[in-house]
């Protein structure tokens, strides 16, 4: 009975339990099948092929900053670090260069040092980036960005290149020498000396031309080297907080704060540019009670801005300056400048007096002391006042080949800018090169020459030798190629006239303007300056232009 029992009652239980588990189990089964019907966004093969790209691209863009960042420091190490060098050769003949600008510069980057002693001589013991001073006036740029060290240039040679910081005073094409003497604030027991050579490339550029017209050197701004950057920035500044002294009247208010830029060449139209960008980007934040009475005015001799630029060009720039509230003076000339106002005469022959703050002079240069000396040595050869004779091989006139000159010193058919001083260095260094194969040759035809009679192979190995020379002799003759002219003109606008074909492509804006950018970062000398440049202009980006005065 009792497993009888225990029977009926396992029935009972596995009777009952049943229904419970198909219960528990038919939902499940309905979810899924309700499930299943609905219609699907994406499919899982989609969702793969997303996941596959994703991954891709993420992959591509961490080794694309991983390499990049791996050659930006691999570039800057190297750089810093320059292996050893040739020491100087007693048998290779001495090639001095005078000067640091675009030419010198030019010239030592392609040099090839193995050929010869080669020593520069300039006042300052860096390369300037000129285009973008009038940035530095403003605050855009720091001064250190756009030099370049001329060492960091030398040290990176195979033979080791000298650099003496001194300014040379005098060179005597006769005795093949030079004079220079070191003129810094701290000197040595031996401040001046002298030095012969072999090969001189004359290379010390030009200095502003004044026109002999009073108060220019004693009141007005250059924009020529570094320091007149420097200047400028702070003599503005001081206009500023001049202007800002409690009692100031209105009227001195509006002299403070009238800024004249004389020359409506590049230099002159970049610096009204980046001055009222100043004005319209920082100054109205940071001085609102003071930049409404700011003024600039840009005073010209000649009929129109820009010369060297089509109509087209000149008369967008014109109408973007008036946009600015940008004065353009033209044919009107400077007569002199004073401690408070500068005295102008227009196109109708009046003169007239216009009080202004400060005025920056940007118009012209003209030769050096040392370089008048030179041209006084050689009278018969050198009798052009715009500069020296040279010839198509920019050889100086009357000094048998021993001394090359280049760059703004020279009176040439070319317009004395930085392309065309950097093209001629970079001839040069193919010409210097050409020479030593062309001495190289001579010495060894000599040597030949002094064995007395020379029958069979040594006959030969003469011909040969100067047929070699009369292949070196035949040196191609300088050739320009213009590149084209860009310049800044404010409000993130710029114009270029740039060689297309056989005309000029002529075009302005703000896509110009990112050209223009692009363009000057290139021609940096180097990828520290780039870099510095590029942080400097994100830097304004982000946190405007300091208004502080040191």
């Amino acid at each position: 009975m009792s497993v009888c029992r225990a029977r009926i009652a396992l029935g009972r239980s596995l009777t009952h339990s049943r229904p419970q588990s198909v219960l528990r189990t038919q939902p499940s089964r309905r979810y899924a099948s309700t499930e299943s019907s609905a219609p699907q966004t994406t499919s899982p093969r989609t969702q793969s092929k997303w996941r596959t790209f994703l991954q891709l691209v993420g992959r591509v863009t961490l080794v694309t900053v991983v390499g990049s960042g791996a050659l930006f420091y691999y570039v800057a190490r190297k750089d810093r670090t320059p292996g050893e060098q040739l020491p100087h050769d007693p048998t290779k003949k001495t090639l001095v260069v005078l000067g640091s600008g675009w030419g010198a510069t030019s010239l030592l980057q392609k040099l090839d040092t193995t050929d010869y002693n080669v020593v520069v001589i300039s006042p300052r013991n860096y390369f300037l980036f000129t285009p973008l001073l009038p940035s530095v006036a403003v605050g855009t740029l720091n001064p250190h960005s756009i030099i370049q060290p001329t060492r960091y240039i030398t040290r990176h040679k195979t033979r080791t290149v000298s650099v003496i910081e001194a300014a040379a005073t005098d060179v005597d094409p006769i005795a093949k020498t030079v004079t220079f003497a070191d003129e810094s604030e701290i000197q040595g027991l031996v401040s001046s000396t002298t030095l012969k050579y072999d090969y001189l490339v004359y290379a010390v550029g030009a200095e502003t031309q004044t026109f002999n017209i009073p108060g220019v050197k004693e009141n007005a701004c250059f924009m020529k080297e570094l320091d007149d950057a420097d200047l400028t920035h702070r003599r503005f500044l001081d206009c500023l907080e001049s202007a800002a002294f409690p009692g100031q009247t209105s009227e001195e208010i509006d002299r403070l704060l009238h800024i004249v830029v004389v020359g409506g060449g590049p230099t002159g139209i970049e610096l009204s540019g980046e001055v009222h960008d100043y004005l319209e980007e920082d100054l109205r934040n940071w001085y609102p009670e003071l930049s409404s009475h700011i003024k600039i005015s840009l005073v010209e001799a000649l009929p129109s801005v820009l010369p060297m630029f089509s109509k087209k060009l000149i008369e967008y720039t014109e109408s973007t300056f008036k946009e600015a509230n940008i004065d353009i003076l033209t044919k009107t000339m400077v007569k002199e400048i004073k401690d408070k106002s500068i005295v102008v005469q227009g196109p109708d022959g009046t003169k007239r007096e216009i009080p202004c703050g400060m005025v920056v002079w940007a118009a012209g240069n003209t030769l050096r002391k040392v370089t008048k000396d030179l041209m006084a040595k050689l009278p018969e050869h050198q009798t052009n006042r715009r500069g020296l004779n040279v010839d198509d091989h920019l050889r100086l006139e009357g000094t048998s080949g021993s001394v090359f000159a280049l760059g703004d010193c020279t009176a040439t058919s070319y317009a004395p800018t930085a392309q065309v001083a950097s093209q001629q260095g970079s001839y040069l260094a193919r010409v210097f090169k050409l020479i030593a194969r062309r001495d190289a040759l001579s010495t060894e035809l000599q040597q030949l020459e002094s064995q007395g009679l020379l029958e069979g192979e040594k006959l030969k190995q003469k011909e040969d030798l100067v047929r070699q020379l009369e292949k070196v002799e035949k040196m191609k003759l300088f050739k320009y190629t213009h590149e084209g002219s860009l310049a800044y003109i404010g409000s993130e606008k710029a114009i270029a006239d740039l060689p297309f074909g056989v005309g000029n492509l002529a075009i302005g804006g703000v896509a110009t303007y990112l050209f223009w950018r692009s363009a000057y970062l290139s021609r940096l000398f180097s990828l520290r300056n780039r870099t510095l440049v590029a942080s400097d202009w994100l830097k304004v980006r982000f946190f405007g232009r300091d208004v502080s005065r040191d």
